[in-house]
């Protein structure tokens, strides 16, 4: 068996939603995402989600401004994966087809997504009671 620093991080595959958890909850993801894994872990920020959160910091209610520039900056930890733009589609269809395509878990809180996922059987991380993350799924 390989030692743990060896073996590749878990990849997960962030939605837009999951960078406004620090702010709306006062979670701290990275530190409940260590603790809920407990192997190590790489974040990935597909670019349409990058462009929703950048979207939201330009144009939206100053207070959405001002968390979409929070979000950002927590974006800014992960691992950025540039995607095709003509068929990326919407950032929630973009997260969708990455996770089916690379079967990586998702962390998002949206509902609809979360079931969509579950119907292919990716695991998805979210927040459960507004206190603490939970996986659905096998990871």
């Amino acid at each position: 068996m390989e030692p743990e620093r060896l073996k590749k991080p878990l990849r997960i595959i962030m939605d837009s939603n999951a960078f406004f958890i620090p702010l709306q909850l006062k979670i701290d993801i990275f530190e409940e995402l260590k603790k809920l894994l407990n192997k190590r872990f790489e974040l990935i920020l597909l670019s349409p989600v990058r462009q929703e959160l950048e979207k939201l910091a330009e144009k939206s209610s100053p207070k959405m401004r001002k968390n979409a520039s929070y979000a950002l900056k927590i974006a800014n930890e992960c691992t950025l994966i540039e995607l095709n733009q003509e068929n990326a589609g919407s950032a929630d269809d973009a997260v969708f087809q990455a996770a089916r395509k690379w079967k990586y878990p998702v962390f998002t809180n949206d509902r609809e997504l979360r079931k969509k996922l579950r119907n292919i059987n990716v695991p998805v991380i979210y927040v459960r009671q507004k206190s603490r993350l939970e996986i659905n799924g096998r990871i």
